[in-house]
């Protein structure tokens, strides 16, 4: 049974858009980071109409994910916390054999970088995972691709 705190995923860049890529569905996202920690964080994020409060750390096998709803009032107040650790982008659904890839186009000072991530249920499915041809170089734990580290440069 998948452990519904833990989050595995593998992230790559995009090397092409995929086929029907205008037909799929999207929403834009702000985030900023409240607390930054070497193994753990602390963030906010508006996505479309809702808006979520996520703590990660990092575990042996990827990481702990926990997620709260917030709302609109909650997020407005804590937002200007987060000055100097945000980023936007929109994010695209795209189907892909039993998953779903998340193709995130960055805006503002990261425009034109287009990563994508792909969740999976355990370690040994995250391992066979074979990517589709649009995709090109893994950068799964590469600081420079996190959204982390790209909201603070």
């Amino acid at each position: 049974m998948k452990d519904p705190h833990l989050e595995i995923e593998r992230k790559f860049l995009v090397r092409e858009m995929p086929p029907g890529f205008e037909r799929l569905s999207r929403r834009e996202i702000e985030q900023g980071y409240l607390i930054v920690g070497k193994k753990a964080h602390l963030r906010l994020r508006r996505s479309g109409r809702q808006y979520y409060l996520t703590y990660k750390r990092d575990a042996k096998v990827g990481r702990e994910e926990r997620e709260m709803k917030l709302t609109a009032k909650q997020f407005a107040l804590l937002w200007p916390a987060t000055k100097g650790a945000r980023l936007t982008k929109t994010r695209y659904n795209a189907p892909w054999k039993k998953r779903t890839i998340e193709i995130d186009i960055y805006r503002g000072s990261h425009a034109g970088l287009v990563v994508a991530e792909v969740e999976f249920p355990d370690a040994r499915t995250a391992e066979k995972f074979q990517p589709p041809p649009w995709l090109g170089a893994e950068v799964t734990g590469v600081r420079r691709y996190s959204n982390v580290g790209l909201a603070r440069d």
